[in-house]
């Protein structure tokens, strides 16, 4: 929610005093996209004490992950649906988990 927020705000001051529509979608995906691949968390993430934990302890996640990973998270569909241990399915396919730092 706070990088959805960050991104419409972002957007909003590009597109003032129009709404910003579908460009807040294009924020959101840019800002978790590079944020992810290059800190590992999302502005919201740091926020919260969180951050994406690569399928290997230690190693860098890798680019393609974290487009693919924002990329099903954007369609909204893949975080609703999770697994027994709260994996939204988005995290699932790119080997990838959020958890505490």
């Amino acid at each position: 929610m706070v990088d959805a927020l960050l991104s419409a705000a972002i957007a909003w001051a590009f597109s003032a005093p129009e709404l910003p529509g579908n460009l807040s979608l294009l924020v959101f995906f840019v800002l978790t996209a590079v944020s992810v691949a290059v800190f590992g968390q999302t502005p919201g993430h740091r926020l919260l004490g969180l951050r994406l934990a690569h399928p290997t302890p230690g190693a860098r996640l890798a680019p393609w992950r974290a487009v693919v990973r924002t990329a099903l998270l954007v369609l909204l569909v893949p975080a609703l649906i999770t697994d027994a241990d709260g994996r939204g399915l988005h995290d699932r396919l790119t080997g990838t988990a959020v958890v505490n730092a």
